[in-house]
Order: structure tokens, then sequence, then C-alpha cells
């Protein structure tokens, strides 16, 4: 059957629609035309009659639907203490080297069952969904273990294979931080990880993405190189956390290895900008932990005057971003960071989604995967207001109402 969906004003993110003054390629009283999970063709709505046996709905705002492309999102317990602590200006990394922070969270891991972990994954991307969000990314990370690692990475799979949540697309990350029984061994722990464990992980769990910290308080570049590269040669995709609080030379690894991103970028080099940008790596902007940590922003206006791709994300983690709302992710980025409202809405459709070399989300356009967020808005920017509420009417997936 047909589904015919109408749009007083319809925001495709078409690069091909791209004007001087428009950069998302709006169409007003607009209906977009969905067979088999695809869309077949967008127009002016006069030029479209009803069809009969279609089904048919309606909006003020249709957008594609939003793109996460930076979570955390399979996690259980709960950190409230250190962020409560955090708030009142206790220090991040302190707290981490005290026994907190990623390795609170490791404990809950690895005494939860992989059901435990599916069941809180299920729930948070389905809240998500209802705020517009239609494929997410999500990490593992927090069981710093073979054991726990695929547990996590079983989870993410699990869920993904389920009706009416978002699309998932896993990624392991494999430098997280230091567990206690590595004995303070970095070099050790991510030489065992590149010459076993990624291998071993990848043969028990799906992810498509391997991502590592990279940052004073974490891995090196000489660290986290050979566990990057073993990750190429297995084929596997690159996303990197990068500069959240020292610009470690992480930007500079991840052109020199074609990354997908660098994620965070509060510290980061012009020199590593520049390299970036001649790489065609994307920067992905996480304001909600940046405010929770008091950080100032990354340099924004420099990575958008060389040309880097920006993107904005939840970060949705119990300890920096404690949110599942990508929707105050673009309040920040445009209150916090400086972008614009074009820029937000681009960062978190097809910018993202290209950064999850999924080149048919994140846009309305014939061909695209009819992914859609249906919004009880008047306008694109006033996705921008941080309601604390979902503002949308209907969220569809593949074609299919999920919300």
């Amino acid at each position: 059957m047909t589904t015919l969906v109408f749009a007083e004003r319809l925001v495709t993110c078409d690069a091909a629609r791209k004007a001087p003054l428009d950069a998302l390629g709006v169409l007003e009283r607009a209906v977009i035309a969905i067979e088999q999970g695809r869309i077949v063709d967008v127009g002016g709505a006069s030029e479209r009659p009803h069809e009969s046996d279609a089904l048919v709905l309606d909006a003020p705002l249709v957008t594609p639907g939003l793109v996460d492309a930076h979570t955390h999102a399979a996690w259980v317990g709960s950190r409230h203490v250190e962020y409560a602590l955090r708030l009142q200006g206790a220090d991040y990394e302190a707290i981490a080297q005290a026994g907190g922070g990623i390795v609170s969270s490791m404990r809950s891991v690895r005494t939860a069952k992989s059901d435990d972990i599916a069941r809180e994954l299920d729930a948070r991307v389905r809240r998500m969904a209802r705020l517009g969000v239609t494929t997410v990314e999500v990490k593992s990370g927090y069981g710093l273990d073979l054991e726990s690692e695929v547990k996590q990475l079983s989870a993410i799979d699990a869920v993904s294979r389920r009706p009416g949540v978002p699309s998932l697309v896993a990624t392991y990350l494999a430098l997280h931080a230091l567990p206690p029984e590595a004995n303070g061994d970095r070099d050790a722990y991510a030489a065992n990880v590149a010459a076993h464990g990624l291998a071993e992980v990848a043969a028990q769990a799906p992810f498509r993405f391997v991502d590592a910290y990279i940052d004073r308080s974490a891995f090196s570049v000489a660290q986290a190189r050979p566990v990057l590269e073993k990750a190429r040669a297995l084929g596997f995709g690159i996303r990197l956390h990068v500069g959240q609080f020292a610009d470690v030379g992480g930007a500079e690894l991840a052109a020199e290895l074609s990354a997908a991103s660098v994620d965070h970028l509060e510290q980061v080099s012009e020199a590593g900008i520049a390299k970036l940008a001649a790489a065609g790596v994307r920067a992905v902007l996480l304001p909600v932990a940046s405010f929770t940590l008091g950080q100032a922003p990354p340099p924004v206006a420099l990575l958008r005057a060389r040309g880097v791709k920006l993107v904005v994300a939840s970060d949705a983690n119990p300890g920096t971003a404690p949110t599942e709302s990508l929707p105050l992710a673009l309040a920040f980025a445009v209150k916090s960071y400086g972008l614009t409202v074009e820029e937000a809405i681009l960062g978190a459709t097809r910018e993202a989604a290209l950064s999850l070399g999924l080149g048919d989300r994140g846009v309305v356009q014939s061909g695209a995967r009819a992914d859609l967020v249906l919004w009880d808005l008047p306008h694109e920017a006033a996705i921008m207001q941080p309601f604390g509420v979902a503002k949308t009417r209907h969220v569809m997936i593949a074609g299919a109402l999920i919300s």
C-alpha cells in the first residue's frame, strides 16, 4: 500500500535542492509518496491527488528521521552521585582516578546479564524514538573485558532485531578505560586488545565500527594505533574520541586512518583540523557533555572555515551526558556552540547518517529509506527549543509507523 505524507513545510536536507538562502532544501506544501519502505516521489501537494487506497498522514512540519551518531546507550546502573558532584564543580578526571567514572559503569555491566542490558537499551531507544530519532549509534566500552564487551554488543544486536525500535549501529569501543585487573599497564592492555581481543570480540558479536578514547587520561596515539590498524584490516570503520581534555594527536591519527568521525574535539590544534578537513573526517560535536563538564566549546568557527562537516549527537551516557534527547543536544549546539539552525539540523540528519555510512538516511529524496518525523511544530527552528517533551506527531522507520 502507498503511504502519502502531506507537509505544510518539508525539510528535505537534500543537497540537490540546496539554494543560496536555503541549505535545507525546504519545500512548502509538499507530499512524499512511500512504497515498500522507500520514498518513491517528493513533490508539491497539488501535483498528487489523494489515492483511495493510500494511507494518508499530514503534519505542519516533516523532516528526515534524526540520526544520533554518538551514544553509549547500552548501560545499566546509575552514576547520579558523581554527576551531582560535577555539577558542583568536582573534576571528572579526579573522580575517574578515584574509581568512579567509566569503571563505575564497568562494575554495573559486569554484574548484569545480557538480557538486563537489552531491557534497559530497548526502553531507552524507544524513548529516543518518540523524540524523533530513527537511527542510533550505540557503543560498547563499559565491559572492559572480552566477556562483558561481547555481552554489551550482543544486547545491542538483540534489540536491533526487535520491531518498533530505531535502527541501531553497533560500535565496539575497544579502548575506553583501563580495568582494575590491568594494574595500570595501558601498554599491555592495548597491545592485548590489538593482538587478541579485537578478533575474539568480532568472532562473537556483530559491530560495524571500532572506537578508541585518545586523550590525556585515556590512551595515547601509540597505544591506539595498533588496535585501529587491526580494525581497519578486518574491514571495520573507525570512530574516535579525540581531544575531550587535551590534544594528544588524535585528530592527526584519525585523518591518517581515514576515520569516519572524530568526536568531542574540545581540544584540537589548527594543524589537526586542517588534516581532518583534507581527509574528509566528520566532527561529531557533543554539547551536552561539555555543558556537564563546564568546558569551553570546540573551535567550531575554525572547523567551519576549514570545511569540516559537522555532526551533532547526544553522547547519551550515564556519566557526562545523562540524556536521551538529541533535540536537547541540538538546542545546546545552537546556543553554546554557535551553530546555525541549518547546521544543527543537517548535523543530526544527513551529515550524521553519512558519518555512519548510511547515505540513504537523513534525507527526503526519491530512493531514500522512508525514515521521517512528522512534527507538531510550525518550523524546523522550533526543534531547537528545549521543550523537554516529545513534539512529534508520528515517527516512521522504513515506511512503518513506530510512534
